[in-house]
């Protein structure tokens, strides 16, 4: 049974470089603020709210923390098994659905619109994980782990390779960014966005690869971290300094966040009972840590601000 620290600095942070040191506090602590899903995913802050959705895939719901209460409520429940989620450059909610194989946004007023259900007149697999430009377009893997079973969403053929798209929600036109992904997962731009880092979960052992951006097109591909025989990266995000920060699974030595500088080193790792699924930064400052993992909701305020 996870119990949380009872002194400082948490055991739970493990430094493995010294550059870790000035990303992480020596007095703060890993906090499970819920526990109840079936699978967490996408977790999104919303700021101006004081919230943070995230996607419990097999329960089918998306779920809100406030952060003034700490009460979780329910913010969508059918979801469409929805996974990721972000925040579109107005600040509307961008969400991948499984159920439905296709991207949404949600309106102001709550209607759904859909971004994105097919590429050349098949269905896509299911959308997996999103993240915005600063230009507005939208870039989403699509692999198939949505429709592999009727657990986290509905068992059917895939159409289409697992790719990363490129969507301008302005024209609804759609490109393929990278091809040749075997099952492309988490992603997330450095904070330039020059770079974007991709989970290629399908591979074995999995990767994150590094593409350089050029319009709406990626070049490159190279393998920036080999997660080894047994390492199971998934959602990713960047820090102000450029660094990665990477949901890991795959056993209870390997379960939490690895953190890697931009070279590729890896930094140090938060150690959780459950494997992460995905995270994101948020809070005041942008500088607490929240960790969709397995059944739970973990948090951690950190010594760096999401890019």
């Amino acid at each position: 049974m996870w119990q949380p620290a009872a002194s400082y600095p948490d055991p739970a942070i493990r430094s493995l470089d010294p550059r870790f040191d000035d990303l992480v506090l020596s007095n703060a602590a890993v906090e499970r603020l819920f526990t109840g899903t079936r699978w967490a995913e996408g977790p999104v802050w919303f700021g101006d709210g004081r919230y943070l959705l995230w996607s419990d895939i097999p329960g089918d719901r998306i779920l809100r923390w406030d952060e003034e209460t700490g009460s979780v409520s329910a913010f969508r429940r059918p979801s469409g098994f929805a996974n990721g989620n972000t925040r579109d450059r107005r600040g509307r909610l961008v969400t991948c659905e499984h159920g439905l194989r296709r991207l949404t946004r949600t309106e102001y007023d709550g209607r759904i619109t859909v971004l994105a259900d097919r590429f050349r007149g098949k269905r896509l697999n299911s959308p997996n994980d999103v993240v915005v430009k600063s230009d507005g377009s939208i870039w989403f893997s699509d692999p198939t782990f949505g429709i592999r079973s009727d657990y986290e969403g509905h068992r059917a053929e895939a159409e289409l390779p697992t790719r990363v798209y490129r969507l301008n929600p302005e024209t609804g036109a759609m490109t393929i960014a990278a091809s040749g992904v075997d099952n492309p997962n988490g992603l997330c731009f450095s904070p330039d966005e020059s770079l974007l880092y991709v989970v290629e979960s399908g591979s074995r052992p999995r990767t994150i690869r590094r593409y350089r951006v050029k319009g709406e097109r990626l070049e490159g591909g190279e393998v920036w971290v080999d997660a080894g025989p047994d390492g199971a990266p998934d959602g990713i995000r960047c820090d102000a300094n450029g660094n990665v920060w990477a949901g890991w699974g795959s056993g209870s030595e390997e379960n939490g966040v690895k953190v890697f500088a931009p070279d590729g080193t890896l930094l140090g790792r938060i150690a959780l009972p459950e494997r992460c699924a995905n995270l994101c930064f948020g809070g005041r400052a942008r500088n607490r840590l929240f960790m969709a993992a397995g059944q739970s909701l973990f948090a951690l305020y950190v010594a760096v601000r999401g890019a």
